[in-house]
């Protein structure tokens, strides 16, 4: 019961830093990308504050693989498909999120340039940021739809298994499909994402975490776990 509410509490605390560092603070910084003026003609006078945002980005998307990689040997005693499941998906949202990140510095190079040329050749500038633009915006959709899916496949874990209350658990699990449907499958659609529909997700997430934090992971019953000795015995009956 020690070794499960510690590992629960550290999982708590890392839940806490991801909305923190990957979640949170790197979209307030890439604000000045995305303003009322457009990245071409602001990104170039913030570019410190950009890769600042493109660190902790980084940063950020590595704290589910970090999550999901102490959270193994807990979750493969009820389920190895789920644990290796949820590792996959943070990988993978690692490895989009990277590429979100290259899309952001392409962007930040345009500017500059843009900077440097002054109104010489503006037009294709202009065009040259639509694509571009264009190029970040269904990386990071992408990279939405699968860190998303690891936070909902995490409650669902979470939820699955009775390791956290089910009314914390539930709420995670509908927050989770509502920002995939309201603004990750809008968006990729091509309609405008509806933001209301993810602004229940960060206080599921938040609490989630601040709840592992004090109480850690529930144990399940020995009774109600599947183990090996238990299939073997089936398997004798």
């Amino acid at each position: 019961m020690t070794t499960t509410n510690s590992s629960g509490r550290t999982l708590g605390l890392m839940l806490l830093l991801h909305v923190i560092v990957g979640l949170t603070v790197p979209f307030i910084l890439l604000h000045v990308v995305t303003g009322s003026q457009g990245f071409l003609h602001t990104a170039a006078q913030n570019a410190g504050q950009i890769r600042s945002a493109i660190f902790l980005l980084t940063v950020g998307s590595a704290i589910p693989v970090a999550v999901s990689a102490a959270a193994l040997e807990n979750f493969r005693r009820y389920s190895s498909a789920m644990a290796f499941g949820l590792l996959a998906l943070a990988v993978a949202g690692f490895s989009l999120q990277c590429v979100d990140n290259g899309r952001i510095f392409s962007m930040l190079s345009l500017s500059q340039q843009y900077a440097s040329a002054g109104e010489v050749r503006s037009e294709i500038f202009e065009s040259l940021a639509l694509v571009v633009g264009a190029a970040r915006k269904w990386a990071h959709y992408t990279y939405l739809l699968v860190a998303v899916s690891w936070i909902f496949l995490l409650f669902l874990a979470l939820f699955r298994f009775r390791l956290a209350p089910r009314a914390l658990t539930v709420f995670g699990l509908i927050a989770s499909v509502l920002q995939i449907v309201g603004v990750t499958v809008r968006g990729m659609m091509g309609y405008a994402p509806e933001t209301r529909l993810a602004m229940p997700l960060a206080p599921a997430y938040v609490a989630i975490a601040v709840w592992l934090m004090i109480k850690g992971l529930r144990e399940k019953p020995a009774g109600r776990q599947i183990g090996v000795s238990d299939a073997r015995l089936d398997v004798a009956h």
